[in-house]
Order: structure tokens, then sequence, then C-alpha cells
């Protein structure tokens, strides 16, 4: 777990996950329930964290000013430098429908992100007409619109940051929409995170504001955005479409017909825009990747080997 997330944490909670060295993704912590450590399909148990842990944690997360950070908490979380996410739960107070303000916050979900060099090498022969192994220069048309599909915590924003960095460092102008700072990890409107040297970045802005904003303004050869959904969002895909741009984005779901049958989705997925949908089913694999139509698209390596037998 790298120093920056550890320094967010209370000191008794950093004094008691001290020394599990292993690759840390996410730190449970529940009012009066054990500290759970997740990672590299393991789950260890800690000591219970107590509402003392929970509020010193939010305050070092906060900066110690709730204030500064009211717009981000009433969507739920807080996002921390490098792309790292801090889940709230607990009490909330409305105001006209809207969550106003967090009367009692009595568990965090503290989501570590980390760059996974390579973690898109298995995908890109799936979601490209070019061998990216010649090292030439790209253009728009030789990526596919792609849409990665997996539940909460598979690796979904992992994997497209680094299809990001991969596909832009290979030749392609990417717009990346950085809502929630979870791709990028901007600091102070400077990405932590490496993606790409052609990429340029929205920082915390409503995807589909961005998605116009970034075509207006950058003239990318793609634009990627982490969980399409919502009618806003899809005139934002019409209108990079007939601007020629291609489409990297996420989705919530559990396999190609879970994300087809999606109702936010429905506008989009209706019409066959995506042409790849690269799904996960489990923390970091790749359970396959399906055409428009749900046919299973099959490795390049794989169909060169069938070709020489």
């Amino acid at each position: 777990m790298g120093h920056d997330v550890f320094s967010f944490l209370g000191a008794a909670v950093a004094r008691r996950i001290e020394g599990h060295d292993f690759e840390i993704s996410e730190i449970r912590l529940r009012a009066d329930k054990p500290i759970i450590l997740r990672g590299g399909g393991r789950e260890i148990f800690l000591e219970n964290a107590t509402a003392e842990d929970i509020r010193e944690t939010m305050e070092r997360v906060s900066q110690y000013s709730f204030y500064a950070f009211e717009a981000e908490l009433s969507a739920g979380y807080i996002s921390l430098p490098g792309g790292h996410r801090v889940g709230v739960a607990g009490q909330v107070v409305m105001e006209n429908g809207d969550v106003r303000a967090w009367r009692h916050i009595s568990a965090l979900n503290i989501r570590i992100a980390r760059n996974v060099f390579g973690c898109a090498d298995e995908v890109l022969p799936h979601i490209t007409v070019s061998d990216f192994e010649t090292n030439t220069a790209l253009t728009g048309s030789r990526l596919q619109n792609t849409i990665i599909v997996s539940p909460p915590g598979f690796g979904k924003t992992t994997l497209l940051r680094d299809i990001v960095r991969q596909i832009s460092d290979g030749g392609l102008t990417v717009g990346l929409a950085d809502e929630r700072s979870e791709i990028a990890g901007c600091f102070r409107g400077v990405t932590q995170n490496d993606v790409g040297m052609r990429t340029d970045v929205l920082d915390g802005c409503p995807k589909a504001t961005a998605i116009f904003m970034l075509l207006r303004g950058m003239s990318p050869d793609v634009i990627a955005a982490d969980e399409l959904g919502g009618e806003e969002d899809a005139r934002a895909v019409d209108a990079a479409l007939n601007a020629g741009v291609k489409l990297l984005c996420t989705a919530h779901g559990r396999d190609f017909a879970d994300v087809m049958a999606n109702p936010a989705l429905s506008s989009v997925m209706g019409r066959k825009i995506f042409e790849r949908f690269v799904v996960l089913d489990a923390p970091g694999k790749v359970a396959g990747v399906y055409g428009s139509d749900g046919e299973e698209i099959r490795l390049r390596d794989e169909q060169a080997k069938s070709e020489n037998v």
C-alpha cells in the first residue's frame, strides 16, 4: 500500500495495518466491527474499528475541512491524490431531495488505485485493428468503440487506465473525462497516474459535460470515460460518434446480457454503438471479449496459432 494512502489513515488504524505487506486493494472500516483488508483474492480481519478511528481517518481524508469536500461527500465519496477513493456510509441530511450533509459517518471503504502496467496487453488485440507491436503511429479508426463491463471492484478502472496509456503512447490523442479523479488521479490539475503522453484530462467534471468540452477544445481521436450511464451521457456519446471520435468506456454489469439489459444504458446499447465488450468476471481477470451482437472474439495470437497448425 502506497504511503500516500497510509498517511490518510487514523494513527491507530495505520498501526494495525502496518506489517500486512500484501497488495491491499481495499480497506473497510465499520464502527465496532473488524477492519477488513482485501487484495489479491485475500481477505484479512483485524481488530474492531472504533468510532474514533473513523472520525480521525475522515479528518485526515478531508484535510480537517469537511466544508471543502461538501460537493464530493454529497455523492458519497472523497477522492484522494493518486486516484484513491474513500466511500462513506452512515446517516445523511436531506434537503429538496438531495444529500445536504452527513450527520454521522459510521463506515468507510478506502479503495486503493494503482498503475498495473501491461494489464491491457491481453485485451488490446481484441479491441484494435492494428498490431501494437509494430510501434507505428495509430489513428482513431484503428480502435474499436469499446466498453469494459464488470461488477464493482473487479478492475474496470485499472484496465481502462492501462488501455488509455498504451493507445496514447502509441499515437492516439485521448480525451479523458475523469469525473471522480480515479483514472488519472489528478492533484491540483496534474495527473498522478500514467495515462500516456497524448492524453488530455478533464478532472472532476461530470462526464457528459467533459465529453462536450473535450470535443470542442481538444480534438481527440478517442474519448475515455468511467461508468457510463444516463441520458446525458448517451447524448454526449452521440456527439462524439457524430464527430468521428472513438469511445472507450466502462459500465457496471456481470456479463454481456446484463449490460445490454441495463435500462440506464438502453438508448446506447440498443443501437449497437459499441463494437467490443470486455467482460471481467473476477478481479483483474478477463472472462471474454464480445462483439456488438454478443459473439465471442478470438485472440489474434490464438487465431494465428490455429492457422499455422
